[in-house]
């Protein structure tokens, strides 16, 4: 494992997915012993989804570690049927929510068949208001640098809102097998993601190598709503080594 660190902004190169994952699972399992009402900010799809298994493995040994863990869904896509497998819900269900036995009221996340999106944007900023800030948001890192669904543009909408979906986050994996994709999202802004305590930034596979190289750039721009994170106090990029070949690990 290499380390480098910046300010606030640490940079852990680890050999394999498999490490990068375990890191962040135990990171995660720190923060929880140190608090254990943490509230955790979670993303769908596959970097994280190792991670998340690792954490069903602790609660099958500690499962009262994990009785009171919060846990705030980041986005999810627009006009699905609830229940569908391609959402972000179903996906979190599965992979975290379910093995970690977390009940109704200790999960929030954003209604994919509400009325009014807008209105649903609204409920999340208010129940975040309310029982925030995160503690420990868990980031994937997009191609085209986005987080969550705040996608490239001239400027950011910083609190929870709907988001047009850029064309490559309407390919994403998760949709892929839709005839009709969704061209909006549901998102916590950048600003949201901000305050949260800790941020983990997780960044595995060649795909990923031209945007993490762009991230370590140190430029911040919302045409690169991941260099964010640069702002942040206390930001964690986890990555494998194959998403940081050819990198210089010291930002």
């Amino acid at each position: 494992m290499e380390t480098a660190r910046t300010n606030g902004f640490r940079m852990q190169v680890l050999d394999t997915y498999e490490a990068m994952s375990r890191a962040a699972a135990d990171f995660i399992f720190r923060e929880l012993k140190r608090q254990p009402n943490l509230l955790l900010c979670v993303s769908a799809g596959a970097t994280p989804t190792r991670t998340y298994q690792l954490l069903a493995a602790r609660y099958v040994r500690q499962p009262r570690l994990f009785s009171r863990l919060r846990v705030l869904q980041i986005d999810e896509w627009v006009g699905l049927a609830p229940g569908h497998p391609a959402t972000c819900a179903v996906d979190l269900g599965a992979k975290l929510l379910e093995p970690l036995r977390i009940s109704r009221d200790r999960f929030t996340g954003f209604r994919t068949d509400a009325t009014d999106p807008g209105t649903e944007c609204s409920r999340v900023a208010r129940w975040l208001a309310a029982n925030g800030p995160i503690d420990v948001c868990i980031l994937g890192l997009g191609k085209n640098g986005h987080v969550a669904i705040n996608e490239p543009a001239d400027a950011l909408t910083p609190y929870a809102h709907v988001a047009a979906l850029a064309e490559s986050s309407r390919n994403h994996a998760m949709l892929k097998d839709l005839a009709r994709k969704p061209r909006r999202g549901l998102t916590l802004g950048m600003a949201d993601i901000l305050c949260s305590r800790r941020i983990i930034l997780l960044v595995n596979g060649k795909g990923k190598r031209p945007a993490l190289r762009r991230l370590m750039k140190r430029e911040v721009t919302t045409r690169f709503p991941a260099s964010f994170v640069w702002l942040h106090p206390d930001a964690t990029v986890l990555c494998d080594r194959e998403a940081a070949a050819d990198l210089a690990v010291c930002p």
